[in-house]
Parts: structure tokens; sequence; C-alpha cells
């Protein structure tokens, strides 16, 4: 078989409630010839049983977002890949919109514009910042679904193995090879975890994370923080 041109590398985590949709949601992509890669990260529930039928590889990895998309992205044969939350949806052409941008532009990475699914008012005006500030830093979210050239990504090492902020410390490795794609198309992710903590916690939270970041905190100590368990050696 010949090679896909574009491998979609999710990462998951407990995520049975709405993986199989997500996943039926790339079928046109799939049928175009992208290749879907789940990477579990230790479920405790169903979602590799649904995953399997519905991607062509489903594989597992230790738990952490860039520690799964690194193993999706080794097991991948396209020659652009495509980091998609399971919880984000793409426009039905993203496949010819990434493959297309980046071979028109010369550019090796981009990303979408984002629009968050929720009711809260505020959340369409989270949505207009994120990306009006990815598009003057020329840093990416991994809610607007990064995608970047194989040979780029392996060029730059990949994700960095953190616990936290993996998104901005790739897009800064990338920013070495030139700015990002930046396209106006969106993608659609959930709005839960802002709904679940508050909006506006949430959003003051994550701008301290990445203050501190960019002042050189490590992505550790922030994990702890944000709340996150570090995952056993």
């Amino acid at each position: 078989m010949s090679a896909p041109r574009l491998s979609v590398v999710v990462p998951a985590l407990d995520e049975e409630a709405g993986i199989a949709t997500m996943l039926q949601g790339l079928s046109t992509l799939r049928a175009r010839g992208a290749e879907v890669i789940v990477v579990d990260g230790g479920s405790r529930d169903r979602t590799a049983a649904l995953a399997r039928p519905l991607s062509e590889r489903l594989i597992a990895a230790p738990r952490g977002r860039a520690a799964q998309m690194n193993a999706g992205a080794s097991a991948a044969r396209g020659e652009a890949l495509l980091f998609l939350h399971a919880d984000t949806r793409l426009p039905a052409d993203a496949d010819q919109l990434i493959l297309d941008g980046l071979a028109a532009s010369g550019r090796a990475w981009g990303r979408f514009d984002v629009r968050i699914e929720a009711s809260h008012p505020l959340l369409p005006v989270v949505a207009a910042t994120m990306n009006l500030r990815s598009r003057l830093t020329g840093i990416a979210t991994g809610d607007q679904a990064m995608f970047v050239a194989r040979s780029a990504f392996a060029a730059v090492g990949g994700f960095p193995d953190v616990a936290l902020m993996e998104d901005i410390a790739l897009s800064r490795r990338l920013k070495r090879l030139g700015r990002p794609l930046c396209l106006r198309s969106r993608v659609t992710t959930s709005g839960r975890r802002w709904e679940k903590h508050g909006v506006v916690r949430t959003v003051l939270t994550m701008w301290r994370l990445r203050l501190a970041f960019f002042f050189g905190a490590t992505p550790a100590k922030l994990a702890v923080r944000y709340g996150y368990v570090p995952r056993e050696s």
C-alpha cells in the first residue's frame, strides 16, 4: 500500500463518552486516504475498544499528551502529521486545507483557528483571543489542531516529554524553522474544561501558567499547580 499523505494522531485517555463520534467524523478523511492513529494512555474505560474499529492503528503509550503524540508520530506513515485532541472536530476538508496550504505557502507547520463549543457567552471571546494571539506570536495550542510536515517534526525532535505546555514548547521549536501557517477555517473544540472549572478562572489560570513558563518555570512545577498527577516511571 502507498503511504498516506496525512496521518492524524489522536491522544486519548478515558474518552469513551465521545471517542466514537469523534472518530466517525474522520471517516471522510480516511476515505480520501488519511490514516488515523489513536494513542491510548492507559484508559480505564472502553476508549480503546471503541477506537480500534474506527482507526487504522490503536497503540498504547505512557500517559501524557506529549509521550502519546510522539508515539503516534513514530508509528505514522504520512508526509504530514496532524495532532488532534479527542474532544476536537475538524472541518470536512481539513486534509486538503493542510496539504495544499503547506505546499502553497512553503511553510513547515501550522494550525487552524478554533471555535469553542459551549453556551457560555464569554467563550467566543476566548476563542477569538486565542486565534489573534496565535497569529501575533506564532505560538499554537493543541486546541487549534497543530499540523506539521513529518520531516520538520523529526528535525526539531518532536514534542518534549513534559507534563504540560508541550504544545507551546513544540511551537517554539518549530518557529526556528519558520512561522506557522494560520488557517482561518475553524476546528470546533469542547468547552467542557472551561465550564467545569469556570470560564474566567480557567482563563486566568492558563495565563498565569503561560506567563510563568515564559519566565522559565519548569513544566513539571507548573503541572503540579495545574493539578496534574505524575505518571509512574
